[in-house]
């Protein structure tokens, strides 16, 4: 007879555990909008997990463009893309988000994961390989594992590494796979020696702008137009969950891509299309990304600040590059304690553990907006002094 599947349910007791011991840092109940300082169950907090880099998620004009979109069209558009799910809307953002990119065409999917799991797992057939970075996103990831090629990786930021799994598949189909800015470490992908290897083994490029998008770039397009290689992005990939104030996600790229993609996409084709009212705020989160670029000026500036006064603490901020700043506190056990210590300080912040992170190198990852103040930015500090100090994380 065999076993019960349920049974790894029963037995898994980690959760628990640490929920006993008033260190459970996940699923906390957030009672307001998503702005610098939020509620959490009953208490205002300063946020330093949050994706809302430009602040546009509480933005006025964002949140009347939804409202108005929902008035027009409902709750729901009722089916996929492919069927009779696409409206007038979803088409005036993928043309908006490709002209402003600089690519011939895009298509708008219900959420930033769908995205990378429809255009992976379809572009790449038998025979072809697709070669990503080894701390690439969890939605590359799985994308390439549902796709027919074969999947190989490269040590993080590693040219040579790079260069070598080229050259052992050499002769291929291939597509180089990268984030713009990394999630949790906070660096910025070496995009120029990434294009030279692409054009010496005649291999495409996908990049991942998720966390880019809005934040680097002197327009806000992301990695291509921070290094003024905008054009040598293939594959330019966008989640609306960040600086965009909402959610889906765009593929961007050549039309002959973007017809293949909307055609073979699982991901799209047997999925509901993102509600009129989720569109309607990127299309007024499009137009302010590129009529306020004081706010991308404000978050760089805020981002160069904390960096440097988290270095002057003595904490270790790896090589970020950008508002997501990574700080090493070391083991799991203690990156959760300082996360209670720092929420019961009025912090809200995320602890990043195995498997995510190496065992002994977990982090505590803040992430900065344009809205956070000076003040909020002082307090801030001022916490994380306290607690690096009570564990023994700096001195």
């Amino acid at each position: 007879m065999g076993s019960d599947i349920f049974e790894k349910c029963f037995n898994f007791q980690t959760v628990n555990e640490f929920k006993k011991m008033g260190y459970y840092p996940y699923y906390h109940r957030v009672e307001s909008e998503q702005g610098p300082e939020i509620i959490v169950e009953g208490k205002k907090r300063i946020v330093v997990c949050s994706n809302n880099y430009l602040g546009l998620a509480n933005h006025p004009k964002v949140i009347e463009a939804s409202i108005k979109a929902a008035q027009r069209y409902g709750t729901s558009c009722t089916g996929s893309r492919l069927l009779n799910g696409t409206n007038d809307l979803h088409e005036k953002v993928e043309r908006k988000f490709a002209k402003f990119v600089g690519k011939e065409d895009a298509v708008l999917f219900t959420t930033g994961h769908h995205s990378n799991l429809g255009a992976l797992s379809c572009l790449i057939s038998k025979s072809e390989v697709i070669i990503t970075d080894k701390l690439d996103h969890a939605s590359i990831v799985d994308g390439c594992r549902l796709s027919f090629g074969q999947m190989a990786r490269f040590r993080h930021n590693d040219m040579s590494d790079l260069e070598r799994q080229l050259i052992k598949h050499q002769g291929k189909g291939t597509l180089i796979v990268v984030d713009g800015i990394f999630s949790m470490e906070g660096d910025i992908t070496n995009f120029p020696e990434i294009s030279k290897l692409a054009k010496k083994y005649r291999a495409r490029i996908f990049v991942d702008e998720a966390h880019s998008l809005g934040v680097i770039g002197e327009n806000g397009r992301g990695t291509g137009e921070h290094f003024n290689m905008e054009n040598e992005v293939d594959v330019l990939m966008a989640t609306a969950s960040k600086s965009m104030a909402s959610i889906g996600g765009f593929i961007a790229s050549k039309v002959e891509v973007i017809d293949y993609i909307k055609h073979n996409a699982r991901s799209i084709i047997f999925t509901a299309s993102l509600p009129s009212a989720c569109v309607g705020a990127i299309d007024a989160s499009l137009d302010l990304i590129q009529q306020e670029p004081e706010r991308r000026t404000k978050l760089m500036n805020t981002a160069k600040k904390m960096q440097e006064a988290f270095k002057s603490l003595g904490f270790n901020t790896n090589n970020s590059e950008s508002p997501i700043i990574p700080l090493t506190v070391g083991t799991d056990i203690v990156a959760f304690k300082m996360w209670r210590m720092l929420f019961d300080e009025g912090v809200f912040a995320s602890p990043v553990v195995t498997p995510a992170v190496p065992e002994g190198q977990a982090i505590i990852r803040t992430s900065y907006m344009a809205t956070h103040s000076d003040e909020h930015l002082n307090f801030i500090l001022e916490k994380f002094k306290k607690v690096g100090k009570a564990y023994g994380i700096i001195e």
